[in-house]
């Protein structure tokens, strides 16, 4: 791989928050060498000019599903995998090109498709992959309707879909974290409460048992990964946290007190608004049911609140979208959706450094310092006062590079 100097770039410091001064960052075999402001020559294959324009990391959506091809569930589990991976590598590509060189997939995506990524066949983020969400019987990734009492009446065997391995009791929770991890899991996925898009359970109930809950924690932790959990209320985010959950996806209905807790217990809240702004316009289009519209509203109201209670409780809060099918297209949409409660900064750092954090990945991922992934993006405008240029990133983003590779290069 070539050697890279991108001259002339305000790189954007996402651990402190702040822009540096004007510098050339060095990229050697994929990796960032340096970051200096020194006028030294640098020995180098190639040169870009960045023009003064401001360099941030690569971008991180810590919640998305690349393989969620459309927005019937069911349906998307009947589909042939071979099928679901080729609309797949469209989801990843265009991910790639709205500034995301890096997602964590909450459920669905598999190895297979995490090493067509890593081996060049597919362009797209690099992936960190949950596999099957763990759900308990009538949770939010049992998918059967009712009235269906097989259990392997939608199989989990072909893999790439979004329907849950179905686990009651500890020891059937056990087994499928270490089925996870077998095949090769970046981090558990839990459903601890109540969903949308799920027939049976209702919205602000709790799944699992605190046990269960706990052995599903304590076998992630075994293996050195660790859980996220879907939650929406106080109730169920509480008692996720407390079993040592690392993440809580979502999360709309929290209120000061459970933020409260998430902080005690050194919890992160990724937030999805971007799936609740896409499914208001287009959920009654689409099919979906009076019950789950009527969901979707309750949480609808509450999104933006449970973002401004984290943030004034001091709870680390990650970029997330959650979007399905052709909804997809909405993903840089976060970007103003967040504003009412976090400022430009913030935002930003929610999309680097913080999720970095949560991946454990600081120094690698998130920031544009000697030893990262050479994932960087050149913008127009000054992204710590306003943030157009990543919500229409065909316009505002001029530059992307990931692992050294540019991706896109538009700069005049």
């Amino acid at each position: 791989m070539e050697r890279l100097l991108i001259d002339n770039v305000r790189p954007f410091d996402s651990r402190r928050g702040m822009l540096g001064a004007p510098s050339r960052i060095v990229i050697d075999d994929g990796r960032i060498a340096e970051v200096t402001s020194e006028p030294r020559k640098v020995d180098t294959a190639r040169r870009i000019d960045g023009g003064g324009r401001v360099a941030l990391p690569g971008l991180i959506d810590a919640h998305v599903h690349v393989t969620a091809t459309m927005h019937d569930l069911m349906g998307q589990a009947l589909k042939p995998p071979s099928l679901v991976v080729a609309e797949s590598s469209r989801i990843l590509r265009d991910m790639l090109q709205r500034g995301f060189t890096t997602v964590r997939d909450a459920a669905g995506a598999d190895f297979g498709l995490q090493e067509a990524v890593a081996k060049g066949l597919f362009e797209g983020p690099r992936l960190y992959i949950a596999g099957f969400p763990i759900s308990q019987t009538g949770g939010h990734a049992d998918m059967r309707p009712k009235g269906a009492r097989l259990r392997e009446m939608f199989c989990t065997c072909a893999g790439l879909g979004l329907i849950g391995a179905i686990a009651d009791g500890v020891g059937e929770v056990r087994r499928a974290v270490r089925e996870q991890v077998r095949n090769g899991a970046n981090q558990i996925k839990i459903m601890a409460g109540g969903g949308i898009a799920s027939p049976s359970d209702p919205l602000e109930g709790t799944q699992f048992s605190l046990d269960e809950l706990k052995a599903a924690c304590e076998e992630a932790e075994a293996a050195n990964l660790y859980a996220m959990a879907h939650a929406y209320s106080p109730r169920a985010v509480t008692r996720a946290v407390q079993a040592g959950v690392r993440s809580i996806e979502h999360g709309n209905l929290i209120d000061a007190a459970t933020a409260r807790v998430m902080k005690t217990e050194g919890a992160f809240l990724v937030p999805t608004l971007s799936t609740y702004a896409a499914l208001a316009d287009e959920g009654e289009r689409l099919g979906w049911s009076a019950q789950m519209l009527g969901k979707l509203a309750s949480v609808s109201a509450c999104g933006i609140e449970s973002v401004r209670l984290a943030v004034a409780e001091g709870v680390p809060v990650v970029f997330g979208t959650d979007l399905l099918g052709h909804m997809h297209a909405r993903q840089s949409g976060e970007f103003d959706l967040r504003r009412p409660a976090m400022s430009p900064v913030q935002i930003l750092r929610s999309a680097t450094f913080t999720a970095a954090q949560l991946l454990r990945e600081e120094g690698r991922l998130g920031e544009l310092v000697a030893g990262a992934w050479a994932d960087v993006l050149l913008v127009d405008g000054d992204p710590t006062r306003e943030l157009s240029m990543l919500a229409r990133p065909d316009e505002g983003i001029r530059l992307i590079v990931q692992a050294g590779r540019v991706v896109k290069n538009a700069l005049a």
